[in-house]
């Protein structure tokens, strides 16, 4: 059989009957050579038995050969055709033959004919070629010379044809029926082979795709790696330069905040009276001073806003008088410009669990904004309740701000004027630190404006209200001893408490307990002086953790451990954060003052060490600081003397030469710093026990990172859950930072 295109899923029918059509051409076109070979080899056997026949062999070959092979050439075309000529054709020559053979023996060949018509055509031709035999038998002999035939061999004809037109019929239903179910399945296999090649087809590009894939990953993390590694300097830089730049400005703070305090507590000091208006601008100068050095405490937590945690030091403020003593701190600025600035607040007191510096710098930076675009007119502040926030506006009536430019003054050091040439200056930093303080808080910041109109700025904080949280006085019900109890039929309204941790806390210093109170105010904190006050407290209440600060956990643990240890189901978290008193101890000095220094702080430090005619050595390189600390220590009185160094060399000849009571040292300066003459001194003997005071402006637990030691202990063994619970918490939160949650505010504020 010729090979075929192979089928589509659509065209399998058709496929199908051309391709049985094409086993029936093959099968009739092997029937012909069968018969054109079996009749030539009876031929030229008739021949040599009969030589009067040798003549008529050739004659009758050939007109076998034509009428086979055009039924040859019409089957590819017309099989049909084919078939009938086939069946006249061979018809025809075994009647010639009979005639020339002058015997009925060829007539036998004639059953032959319904069989091949049947095998290869089916029941119709089969049925139509009995008839055709059945009217060579019978009618045949009238018209032509045919030997007699007798009635007996008539009917074996004819029947021998029904007969084998009956099996013809039967063979080609039996393969007709067996090729559609093979060519249906072959069909069937060919669709899955098919399908399953374009599976193959599709999961190799898969494949390739995921190869392609895995390579940009691989490229990709690369460049991930090189990037972090980028960002992780930047931040480091960063962190470099928010130290250094908080260090320059402490150090001119500390003049102007400590100047300060000298003129208005002491103004005997400068000879004349200061007359109450200068006193009253320097009392300005000082607190706005005092403002600023405590936001610059606050620079280095705003590095760490992109690494970690900023620190809000959250408690419960009223908003009406925070935006009242915000106003008190811009008014000169309106006086000045002759503008009107209106508060209106309500009744009731606005009470917020917020960070007072922050949202108090919120304020001061809209109002100060609204102050300086606005050229007529005023401003306008008002504060009210809405939907359990408390919401306070600043309405100014300035240029307004256009509707393109609204979102873009939230961003980082945008300006609605760019150029260098503008009116008003400013960094383009105010409106994006205050919208994230706000946001720190859970709250909002939005603005509505029209150009020519104005700008509105609006900011909502979440308002917790005092009602609900209050305890109430006085017993909740009335108990009567002769009552019968009646068991409760409803459930509670009242929602269930909520129960803060309680941590005990171990530590020399305070730091942890600042760091609780910036971080997680919501704990409560339960301080304890000593090893058998913790074991104590411990024991007289549950609580949810044993929390000690101490650069040793071995010896801790073993102090504990001999005291007679913690209940079983409270954990020991031992950690290091160190303070002011352990940087003190580590470089060997009495007391470490961060500046700015109020005059108090200072001379309480002095006294410490000699309460009055006290001589204290002042080492600075800076002469303003030197003379700022002499003031202050002149004008607490109390007989101090003071002896100035401006560099280390000069400060170990006086050590040596004038033996002072108390070193006032500062670390950072030129040449030989603070820690050289702390080396040196330590190695004189006749200097050595001289007490030091650090004045710096490092703060040495100001940075992002302040311990690296975290140790966790318990008296009863961790379950296989517990450990890997706390593996995984722990893991988390070391890796690397992510969004973190609110601190949790108290349940109750304080009275």
């Amino acid at each position: 059989m010729a090979h075929t295109a192979s089928p589509r899923t659509g065209d399998s029918p058709r496929f199908v009957a051309d391709s049985v059509a094409e086993l029936r051409r093959e099968l009739a076109r092997g029937i012909l050579a069968i018969i054109g070979g079996v009749s030539l080899v009876w031929l030229l056997h008739l021949g040599m038995q009969q030589s009067w026949l040798a003549a008529a062999i050739v004659p009758s070959a050939s007109a076998l050969a034509f009428v086979l092979g055009l039924a040859w050439w019409l089957l590819a075309r017309r099989f049909l055709l084919a078939q009938v000529w086939l069946q006249a054709g061979a018809g025809a020559w075994i009647l010639t033959l009979a005639i020339l053979l002058a015997d009925p023996i060829p007539i036998v060949l004639l059953p032959l004919l319904p069989l091949i018509a049947g095998a290869t055509a089916g029941w119709a031709l089969a049925s139509a070629s009995v008839v055709w035999v059945s009217v060579l038998v019978l009618v045949a002999p009238r018209f032509l010379p045919l030997p007699v035939i007798p009635a007996t061999e008539q009917q074996i004809v004819i029947v021998g044809g029904v007969l084998t037109g009956l099996i013809g019929g039967a063979m080609a239903h039996t393969w007709g029926g067996a090729a559609c179910w093979a060519l249906q399945r072959y069909v069937e296999g060919r669709s899955d082979v098919q399908e399953q090649q374009q599976q193959r087809l599709r999961l190799l590009q898969a494949q390739e795709d995921l190869v392609h894939a895995n390579r940009e990953l691989a490229r990709l993390t690369d460049r991930l790696k090189i990037l972090t590694q980028a960002a992780e300097d930047a931040r480091r830089i960063k962190e470099e330069f928010v130290a250094n730049v908080s260090h320059e400005l402490r150090t001119p703070l500390n003049m102007i905040i400590g100047f300060s305090e000298v003129i208005l507590k002491s103004p005997r000091t400068y000879g004349a009276r200061l007359p109450d208006a200068l006193l009253a601008d320097i009392r300005a100068i000082q607190r706005n001073s005092s403002h600023l050095a405590g936001l610059v405490n606050d620079v280095l937590a705003l590095s760490q806003a992109e690494s970690g945690k900023l620190v809000l030091s959250r408690e419960w403020v009223n908003l009406n008088d925070l935006l009242a003593d915000s106003r008190e701190a811009v008014l000169v600025l309106f006086e000045s410009k002759g503008l009107y600035l209106k508060l209106d607040l309500p009744e009731e007191p606005l009470v917020i669990f917020c960070d007072r510096l922050r949202i108090r710098e919120v304020a001061l930076n809209l109002l100060s904004n609204a102050g300086r675009f606005t050229e007529q007119g005023g401003v306008s502040i008002r504060a009210w309740r809405e939907d359990g926030h408390a919401v306070f506006s600043v309405a100014d009536t300035g240029p307004g701000i256009p509707a393109k430019d609204q979102q873009r003054v939230f961003e980082p050091f945008q300006q609605l004027d760019p150029s260098v040439q503008r009116k008003h200056a400013g960094s383009g930093l105010g409106l994006s630190i205050s919208r994230r303080f706000v946001e720190m808080h859970d709250g909002k910041m939005w603005l509505a404006s029209e150009v020519g109109r104005g700008a509105t700025f609006y900011v909502s904080l979440p308002l917790e209200s005092l009602a609900d949280s209050a305890p109430r006085s006085g017993p909740a019900r009335w108990i009567s001893p002769y009552h019968q109890h009646e068991a409760r039929g409803r459930r509670p309204e009242v929602p269930p408490p909520l129960l803060a941790p309680r941590f005990l806390l171990l530590e020399e210093t305070d730091q942890l307990r600042r760091l609780f109170q910036q971080f997680a105010p919501g704990i409560e904190i339960v301080p304890v002086s000593s090893i058998p006050d913790l074991v104590a407290e411990s024991r007289r209440a549950l609580a949810t953790a044993a929390v000690v600060n101490t650069a040793d956990p071995q010896t801790m643990a073993e102090n504990i451990r001999a005291a007679g240890g913690l209940p079983q189901e409270t954990p020991l978290i031992i950690c290091w954060a160190p303070g002011e008193r352990d940087a003190a101890r580590e470089l060997g000095v009495l007391r470490y003052l961060i500046k700015p220094v109020s005059q108090e702080a200072l001379c309480a430090a002095v006294q410490e060490v000699k309460a009055t005619d006290a001589s204290v050595l002042v080492v600075d390189d800076n002469p303003e600081a030197v003379q700022l600390f002499s003031r202050m220590l002149v004008a607490a009185g109390n007989g101090v003397r003071v002896l100035r160094a401006m560099d280390g060399s000069s400060a170990l000849r006086l050590m040596r030469e004038r033996q002072p009571d108390v070193v006032l040292l500062d670390l950072l300066m030129p040449e030989m710093d603070g820690f050289h003459v702390l080396r040196e001194k330590e190695k004189d003997p006749a200097i050595r026990q001289i007490p030091v005071l650090v004045v710096s402006s490092r703060d040495p637990t100001g940075g992002a990172a302040i311990s690296n030691l975290l140790s966790v202990s318990r008296a009863e063994s961790f379950s296989p859950q517990q450990l890997l619970a706390c593996m995984r918490a722990v893991s988390e939160i070391l890796s690397p930072p992510g969004p973190s949650a609110a601190p949790t505010s108290p349940t109750i504020p304080p009275a």
